[in-house]
């Protein structure tokens, strides 16, 4: 059985009107096509819907019941069109998001409520994980689209890769405050907040220290950056830190200056290899690349 759209709504027609001269009418067509156009539907059912009477259709019981399908189809059909036009404008649809901690205290949300504003239909999922899991998630192609420290090259995984250097952040007290560039020697015995010992930053903050002579006093080791920053906040110390982190932090007790060598951090934003992007997480994507992009460009 193939029935088109064409014939269903034909027929809800002239179930409506009561007569093939008005359903013609409704509808725009000549007579004979609504005539023709009910007689194939008939054939396709295999059975007749209407009895002729002296030129008059008189809808059968199977008609009424084949009407209430109709409607139904019809309905859903229509449904279906707006949903997609919805779909088109970026007005509807399904978000799924994973990043690092870095990006989820401040950088996603804030970017992502910004790009759902007007959007009210749009469901939106943020999963904060390891750097190493977002780029797990993004490969068994679950999640829309990832950000995270830069991983290994994978077939599963398209990237845009960005390199940031690493500010310091240091209280607005501190002489250290009135430095248009800090070196390992401004640093040199003063307390610091580290990552943990196998994170690229401490392991090139220690490389750094050590080459330049400077005395390095790593006082508290952290997951994360941003609970480092409120310890700087309280000055109890300084720290260098990722560009997403000193971006996000906002406070006048805390200020950045750069950090010369320069440490760098790599940050990436990650999507599904083998299958398609929606328009609306092309769109967000659009949106996060132009945000990195202002990071890497104030370095």
């Amino acid at each position: 059985m193939n029935l088109t759209f064409r014939q269903l709504q034909t027929f809800r027609e002239v179930m409506r009107a009561g007569s093939i001269s008005e359903a013609s009418r409704v509808l725009g067509r000549t007579q004979p096509a609504v005539s023709s156009m009910i007689a194939g539907l008939e054939r396709e059912l295999g059975f007749a819907l209407f009895d002729r009477e002296m030129g008059r259709l008189k809808p059968r019981p199977e008609a009424l019941y084949f009407l209430e399908e109709t409607e139904a189809v019809l309905a859903r059909l229509t449904q279906t069109g707006r949903a997609m036009a919805e779909i088109g404008k970026l007005s509807m649809g399904r978000l799924r998001i994973a990043c690092h901690p870095a990006a989820a205290s401040f950088l996603l949300p804030n970017l992502l409520a910004e790009f759902l504003e007007g959007r009210a239909h749009v469901e939106a999922a943020l999963m904060m994980r390891s750097s190493a899991i977002v780029d797990d998630l993004i490969a068994s192609q679950e999640y829309d689209i990832g950000l995270a420290e830069t991983p290994l090259p994978r077939t599963s995984v398209k990237s845009q890769n960005f390199v940031m250097e690493c500010p310091v952040a240091v209280h607005a007290q501190s002489p250290l405050a009135q430095k248009q560039v800090i070196v390992p020697e401004d640093l040199s015995g003063m307390p610091l907040a580290t990552l943990f010992d196998e994170h690229s930053t401490w392991i090139e903050t220690a490389r750094i220290f050590e080459r330049g002579g400077a005395a390095i006093n790593r006082r508290f080791v952290l997951r994360t950056f941003l609970p480092a920053l409120q310890l700087v906040r309280r000055g109890l110390c300084a720290c260098i830190c990722d560009r997403i982190t000193a971006t996000s932090f906002q406070d006048s007790d805390v200020v950045f200056r750069p950090f010369q060598p320069a440490i760098i951090t790599r940050v990436s934003i990650l999507t599904p290899a083998h299958r398609p992007e929606s328009l609306l997480s092309a769109e967000f994507g659009r949106k996060l690349f132009e945000a990195l992009s202002a990071m890497q460009q104030a370095d």
